[in-house]
């Protein structure tokens, strides 16, 4: 007779350390199964965690607790209807098309280009200290037309919100920082909003408080939410995603060398990202009726946790999934940022990332911009650096050594 191995404890320091084990095991054994850490049910299947995202018999309604007193308010994701589809029209051009494209992506170029200046003569760097958990909170912070003097300020309430949202453990003084920096950011950010309604300028702040979508107009406390939740989640998918991007392809130097040669590949090396080592490990939702699946039934009002980094290696749906391969051809590029993808870093159905796009605007920047100034890159202590985190996961630290290029393109080695 087989023996069944133990089910995984997503709260042990073995699942933190490595949890794509752990995944292989829920996957194969325990498709459905109850966490009695979390006390939730946890997916671990491509198909379940996939319809978790696009039924909506699976709710957001969890976030009423999760996110809702960290951002002082009700979010986009924690909607649904009426009300969802009006302040997704409120948010979402800004983060697509003509006006990403116009106003923002000068923004971003600017951004990019700052932080490498800080260490484009350096011999080598820590890419996610000097860079990557910088750069897309320094994005958000000008593209809301705040004073750049208060980037670190913005980068604290950030760590401190993101801290607040990856507290599976519940320890009470994450929880509580969490909802101090919510207040403290909403508290700078009132008299800003007042200013710019009475006098609107060209930023997205000022975008947020004159948006009006069937006679609804966004409040303040709406506004807050949505900057705490622009901060938390663009910053933490995109910092995270970038170390882990440089990172994959620093382990395949073929593929480095191709993505090099070829820009074009930069968002197939994103997207590959986001399903090999996606920066979003899981999400929650809730079950508003008793849900039957192929590997147990989950009762009405349970908590789901939805494993992402488990589903997007789910070998029923990837050809080798532990594989980082760029080039795959089960994965395509072209949908990997819209509500078509084939993977689910982003989630899937109404609840897709509003913010996906500008994800993407400043990855393909930022690499374009680090490979161009740095002709060849590699660790710095001789081994890749190992991801950390549950909830959300990445590299702690990306010490590379840099060969920068002059002003004509040459190495310092020519």
């Amino acid at each position: 007779m087989t023996t069944l191995p133990q089910p995984p404890d997503i709260l042990s320091p073995q699942f933190a350390a490595d949890p794509y084990p752990a995944y292989r095991i829920l996957r194969e054994h325990y498709p459905v199964f109850h966490d009695p850490g979390t006390d939730s049910f946890l997916l671990s299947r491509y198909e379940d965690v996939a319809r978790a995202f696009r039924d909506p018999v699976f709710t957001s309604d969890n976030y009423e607790w999760q996110l809702e007193p960290a951002h002082g308010g009700r979010t986009l994701p924690q909607m649904s209807g009426r009300e969802h589809s009006i302040r997704r029209a409120l948010v979402a051009p800004a983060f697509r098309g003509r006006e990403l494209r116009e106003k923002f992506l000068p923004v971003i170029e600017r951004n990019a280009r700052e932080l490498i200046d800080t260490f484009r003569d350096a011999a080598e760097t820590d890419l996610v200290a000097q860079f990557a958990t910088r750069y897309p909170i320094n994005v958000i912070v000008d593209m809301l037309g705040l004073d750049r003097a208060d980037h670190d300020r913005f980068h604290g309430w950030y760590g401190s919100v993101v801290g607040f949202l990856s507290n599976l453990a519940q320890d009470p003084e994450v929880a509580e920082a969490g909802r101090r920096a919510g207040r403290e950011l909403a508290d700078h950010l009132l008299p800003v909003i007042h200013e710019r309604r009475a006098a609107p300028g060209d930023d997205l702040l000022s975008t947020l408080c004159t948006a009006e979508v069937e006679g609804t107009r966004m409040n303040d406390q709406d506004i807050t939410s949505f900057v705490s939740l622009l901060l938390a989640a663009g910053g933490e998918t995109t910092d995270k995603a970038l170390a882990a991007l440089f990172r994959n392809l620093l382990c395949h130097p073929d593929q480095l060398a191709a993505v090099r040669a070829d820009r074009s590949l930069v968002p197939a090396a994103f997207a590959e990202t986001l399903r090999c080592t996606p920066p979003v490990q899981m999400i929650m939702r809730q079950t508003a009726v008793e849900v039957p699946l192929s590997g147990g039934t989950i009762p009405a009002g349970a908590t789901v946790t939805c494993l992402i980094g488990s589903a997007n290696r789910d070998e029923r749906h990837y050809a080798a999934p532990d594989t980082f391969h760029v080039l795959r051809d089960d994965l395509t590029p072209t949908t990997a940022f819209s509500a078509a993808a084939q993977h689910v870093a982003f989630a899937l159905g109404r609840h897709f990332c509003v913010g996906a796009l500008l994800a993407k605007a400043e990855v393909e920047i930022a690499v374009n911009q680090l490979l161009d100034a740095f002709p060849a890159m590699d660790f710095a202590e001789g081994t890749p650096p190992t991801d950390a985190g549950v909830f959300t996961r990445g590299p702690e630290r990306l010490r590379v050594r840099l060969v920068p290029a002059d002003d004509r393109g040459r190495t310092n080695e020519d």
